[in-house]
């Protein structure tokens, strides 16, 4: 994550920006990423050969009030400063509004992804905003199951608690122990994956959430919610 929280929202071009309007959403990024944020990715990235080179994949959204445009624009911008392309035909595929939303309603709505993915060619993933980490989690599925590589993700700002993605072992046996193998039976059928698969974020608001038949009534809750 380059930029705190609190200096992006309070950023006067952010809620246009968040809203869909490229301009305001470049005007925020060349605002916020500064040098020793270009470093810290190309440093990421490390040495990159011509013909291998990885390539920016976004993961840009719809939002309630229209088109997300700030991972496309960060994307574009550290693709042109570090001289990287940036994959434009993955998108994401459904709206789960996810701004302002609770863990379970990121955990119930969950994002889809769709289009091109090249077989054995490395890809970055860059969002705007990182909170449970499961818009990341599902961007890195699809473009891996598609036979690609992730091998790394940027984000303009997020929580400091989600910048690690996976989750450690003793996260998963807390889980495990707490709800037991019939959760994450009835989680596998529901969702596709396992605990496994889950972010640290997302681990810890289930391990921390009072019993299995809680989660299920929120997530449904949620689910109803987010069809409005």
């Amino acid at each position: 994550m380059l930029v705190a929280e609190s200096d992006t929202k309070r950023h006067p071009e952010y809620p246009a920006a968040k809203a869909g309007d490229a301009e305001a959403a470049t005007k925020l990024v060349r605002a916020l990423v500064d040098r020793p944020g270009i470093d810290a990715v190309r440093t990421l990235i490390g040495p990159i050969n011509e013909g291998s080179a990885p390539v920016f994949v976004s993961a840009h959204a719809y939002e309630r009030g229209g088109v997300n445009a700030i991972p496309i624009a960060l994307a574009t911008f550290l693709g042109d400063k570090l001289g990287i392309a940036f994959e434009t035909t993955v998108v994401q595929a459904n709206i789960v509004h996810h701004t302002g939303a609770d863990g379970y309603g990121r955990l119930a709505r969950q994002a889809r992804f769709k289009g091109s993915v090249r077989k054995e060619r490395g890809y970055i993933m860059v969002d705007d905003f990182v909170g449970q980490g499961g818009t990341l989690a599902n961007l890195r599925g699809w473009v891996e199951h598609q036979g690609g590589r992730v091998v790394g993700a940027v984000a303009l700002t997020g929580k400091p608690y989600s910048a690690k993605l996976n989750p450690s072992r003793e996260q998963l046996y807390e889980l495990r122990e707490k709800h037991g193998p019939d959760f994450e039976k009835w989680w596998q059928k529901r969702f596709g994956h396992s605990f496994d698969c889950l972010t640290q974020s997302e681990a810890r608001y289930l391990a921390r959430s009072p019993d299995a038949d809680a989660i299920r009534n929120r997530l449904a809750a949620a689910e109803q919610k987010g069809d409005g």
